[in-house]
C-alpha cells in the first residue's frame, strides 16, 4: 500500500511573520519578569538573612564594656545603621520608599539625603537608606515631618458646563462631584477652580500636598486654553496680549498665543501659567472680546486625551509620580533650563512667543538656482567656441548595439531594427 503524504501542511499550518514576532516578544519578555523575580528573590533572602543576624545580636545579654573599648570623645549622637523601628509587622518599607511616598523626592535623591544626614527616625539619625520603618514612626526631613498615606486618590475628570466646582453648593446648583460619584469613597476635592462655563481638564484629589505644591505660583504650572471669540481677533490685539495686557490687578503675560485654525481668527489657543482668577476672560474682555467658549486643553501636563466630556478616569503611577516630582521630573515648568535659555535668546523679560510663520517666496522660472557655483569666466584673448562645435574631446566612437548610454536624441527603435536586420543576416549565412 503507498504511503501517504501530506505535503500541504506546511503551508496551511505556517504562522505569519507578525505572529512570530510577537512570539519571540513574549517569550523575551517573560524572560525579563523571570529574572527580575529571582533578583528580588535574591536580596529579600539577604534582607532577611541580615534581619536575623541582627536579632540574633540583639538577643545576647551585654556583660558591660569591653576593657579595650575607648570612652566615646563627645556626646554628639551616633548616626543610626540599622532599624530604627521598633515594630515587627509586615508593614515595614524602606526609609527611601517611605520618603518617596511622601512626596519629598525621588527614591535615589531620598537615599542621597539619607546619607548626608538630612533623615531623622523617631529622633535618631539615619544615614542607611535601607532602615525599614513602619507608618507609625515620625521621620523627618531637615527638620520636618513626612507624612503617608495609602489611600490617595487621584482623578482626573473632562467637565463639561454648567457644573460648578465646588465641594457643597448651598443653592443646589450641579457640582463636579456629582460626576465622579461612582470614582471613589475617598472625600476628594478640586485643585484649583474653572467657571461654571468653562470646560475642560479638572483634577480631584485627596493629597493636600500634592494639591499645595500646584496651586503655589512657584511652580508656575503650565496650562493651556482654546478660546472661542464672538468675532476674529485682530493683529493689533494679538501683538498686545503677547507684549502684556494691564488690567486692574497688575500686567497679565501670556507664555504662548497662537490662532488655532488658520482661516477662522475667533479660534484662540493660549498657553499661560498664572492663577489667577478669570485671567483668560479677562484679558480679551479688556480688549472688547467676548468669550463664547473656553476650554482648558492641559493642566500641568495632563490633557483629556481618550476622556469624554463629563467623564473621569484615574491618573496613572508615572502621572502620579511626575506630579508629584515636580522640581526634578517635571519637564513644563517655566523655570526649567531650557525654556530659561529660550527666553534669553529672545531678549525680552516675558515669556517667548512662538514666531510667525512667513511663505516662502516662489523662485522665477529663469532665475538661477540657490547654493549653485558660478561659471568660471573665458580667458581673456581666447575665442568664443562656434556653435555646433564642442570644446570638450571627442569620445571615442561605440557600437550602438553594445550597452551605449541613452542620451535625450537617442531612438531606440532604430537600434532594435538594426539588430533584427543583423540576426537575420547571421541567418541567412
Amino acid at each position: 500500500m503507498p504511503r501517504r503524504t501530506d505535503n500541504f501542511s506546511k503551508f496551511i499550518d505556517r504562522k505569519n511573520n507578525a505572529a512570530i514576532k510577537e512570539g519571540f516578544r513574549q517569550e523575551k519578555k517573560a524572560a525579563k519578569k523571570e529574572r527580575k523575580e529571582a533578583i528580588e528573590r535574591h536580596f529579600e533572602a539577604k534582607r532577611q538573612a541580615k534581619a536575623e543576624q541582627q536579632t540574633a545580636k540583639a538577643a545576647v545579654p551585654s556583660r558591660g564594656p569591653s576593657p579595650k573599648a575607648p570612652a566615646p570623645a563627645s556626646k554628639s549622637p551616633v548616626p543610626t545603621k540599622g532599624p530604627a523601628s521598633k515594630s515587627t509587622g509586615g508593614d515595614l518599607i524602606p526609609l527611601n520608599k517611605y520618603i518617596a511616598h511622601g512626596g519629598i523626592c525621588s527614591r535615589r535623591d531620598a537615599a542621597d539625603l539619607i546619607r548626608q544626614g538630612n533623615v531623622e527616625v523617631n529622633g535618631q539619625l539615619i544615614i542607611e537608606p535601607g532602615t525599614k520603618v513602619s507608618p507609625s514612626d515620625i521621620v523627618k526631613v531637615g527638620g520636618k515631618k513626612v507624612t503617608i498615606s495609602k489611600n490617595f486618590v487621584y482623578i482626573l475628570l473632562n467637565k463639561p458646563k454648567d457644573y460648578i466646582t465646588t465641594t457643597d453648593d448651598p443653592q443646589g446648583r450641579k457640582t463636579v462631584l456629582d460626576l465622579i460619584r461612582q470614582a471613589t469613597t475617598e472625600r476628594v476635592f478640586p485643585v484649583g477652580r474653572l467657571d461654571r462655563n468653562t470646560s475642560g481638564v479638572l483634577l480631584l484629589t485627596n493629597d493636600g500636598d500634592l494639591a499645595q505644591k500646584l496651586a503655589h505660583p512657584r511652580h508656575e504650572i503650565k496650562k493651556i486654553y482654546h478660546v472661542t471669540l464672538d468675532k476674529p481677533l485682530t493683529k493689533a490685539d494679538f501683538d498686545k496680549i503677547v507684549e502684556g495686557v494691564t488690567l486692574e490687578d497688575g500686567v497679565a503675560h501670556v507664555d504662548v498665543l497662537a490662532y488655532a485654525d488658520a482661516k477662522d481668527k475667533a479660534q484662540i489657543g493660549l498657553e499661560i501659567h498664572s492663577g489667577r482668577n478669570r485671567i483668560v476672560r479677562r484679558i480679551f474682555e479688556h480688549l472688547g472680546y467676548d468669550v463664547r467658549g473656553l476650554d482648558r486643553v492641559t493642566y500641568a501636563g495632563l490633557t483629556k486625551k481618550n476622556v469624554q466630556r463629563g467623564h473621569w478616569r484615574l491618573l496613572t503611577e508615572k502621572e502620579i509620580r511626575i506630579l508629584k516630582y515636580l522640581n526634578s521630573s517635571f519637564r513644563g515648568s517655566l523655570a526649567s533650563p531650557a525654556a530659561a535659555g529660550k527666553t534669553a535668546a529672545t531678549g525680552r523679560s516675558d515669556v517667548p512667543v512662538q514666531p510667525a510663520v512667513t511663505a516662502k517666496p516662489a523662485r522665477s522660472f529663469k532665475s538661477p538656482k540657490p547654493n549653485t557655483p558660478a561659471r568660471p569666466s573665458r580667458p581673456a584673448g581666447q575665442a568664443k567656441p562656434k556653435p555646433g562645435k564642442s570644446a570638450r574631446p571627442a569620445a571615442p566612437a561605440a557600437d550602438p548595439l553594445r550597452g551605449r548610454k541613452s542620451s535625450g536624441s537617442y531612438n531606440k527603435a532604430k537600434v532594435r531594427d538594426q539588430r533584427r536586420d543583423n540576426k537575420r543576416k547571421r541567418d541567412s549565412e
